[in-house]
């Protein structure tokens, strides 16, 4: 049968985690401190599980295996992306990825290039994007001295901003923010400075600065510029595409149609409900919702008042 793979995520504790992922999205949350849920994910330290049809029950790291014309006979050995929503109810450390070269080298997994669509924001809340350091010297030289207000870059952010955070870019999303993240299946993350706050036992977390400094960019982040194309009752947001991975925001106001144009898609429902038509089967979709369009959906509607983000890997 033609139909879409339904996923049930992983929740992750984190100091710096609140509760908007049970009251935002209704996850039936085990602690005030939920800091991600990893929706869409077949990496080791959160593996989702399908949960309809005949693969049900099974992990979304097996499946990729045993079942690679699902995902059109991909490449990758592993399953190549990795989606989240975080609740950052305070400061995320300042943080820096590395690229696939490094992390195969030093980590044994790819490397991290991501990108943020902004949920929702306090008014005021910030993000930090990028450094003020020219040179190597100069950088290594702020973080060992501790230079961060003139270091780092804050940008203001609002609920609908876009951020593009390759790997090498010197980042952290600020208290108040609520993201969905869509980035390689890495859960590889460098620490450059995390607040000097005690972690719940008291102690200090720890930093990666040697290895923070061998992968940081001196290159300003250049953010994507998304573009919009209204179709009939779709408005279509194209907000990135790179040698990873591709992502779009979907918003339906009523019916789209659609037809394969990559071996599968990664789907979540940010806002909204309505139905997903798949021949002549109808699924019923809700805020929170995630799920897999496999190779052999070719066509498929969706109709209602639903947004959605969408992707897909390039690798």
């Amino acid at each position: 049968m033609k139909q879409p793979l339904f996923l049930q995520g992983t929740l992750h504790e984190k100091i710096w985690g609140g509760n908007r992922l049970g009251t935002v999205f209704n996850y039936e949350l085990n602690s005030d401190k939920t800091g991600e849920y990893w929706a869409i994910s077949a990496h080791g330290n959160g593996v989702s599980q399908i949960l309809n049809g005949r693969f049900e029950g099974m992990g979304l790291d097996q499946l990729y295996h045993l079942e690679p014309a699902l995902f059109g006979y991909p490449k990758s050995k592993v399953f190549p992306l990795l989606i989240k929503i975080l609740d950052a109810n305070d400061w995320l450390s300042v943080q820096v990825h590395p690229d696939d070269a490094y992390a195969l080298a030093h980590e044994d997994e790819l490397g991290k290039t991501e990108c943020w669509y902004v949920l929702e924001a306090d008014e005021g809340a910030e993000i930090i994007y990028g450094h003020t350091a020219k040179t190597k010297e100069d950088l290594k030289e702020m973080i060992m001295t501790g230079q961060w207000d003139e270091l780092l870059t804050r940008v203001s952010v609002k609920a609908g901003d876009f951020f593009y955070v390759p790997s090498g870019t010197m980042h952290a999303i600020g208290r108040g923010i609520l993201i969905l993240e869509t980035q390689q299946s890495s859960d590889t993350t460098y620490r450059v400075y995390d607040f000097d706050r005690p972690d719940k036992s008291g102690q200090l977390r720890e930093l990666h600065l040697k290895e923070s400094i061998d992968v940081l960019t001196l290159a300003e982040p250049k953010n994507s510029q998304p573009v919009d194309l209204k179709v009939g009752d779709l408005m279509s947001t194209l907000l990135v595409s790179n040698e990873f991975f591709t992502v779009y925001k979907w918003e339906v106001k009523g019916q789209a149609s659609f037809t394969q144009t990559a071996p599968y898609y990664l789907m979540s429902v940010i806002e909204g409900e309505g139905d997903l038509l798949i021949d002549n089967d109808t699924y019923s979709l809700k805020k929170g919702d995630h799920f897999i369009l496999p190779n052999h959906v070719a066509s498929w509607e969706f109709s209602g008042d639903l947004t959605l983000i969408v992707s897909y890997s390039n690798d």
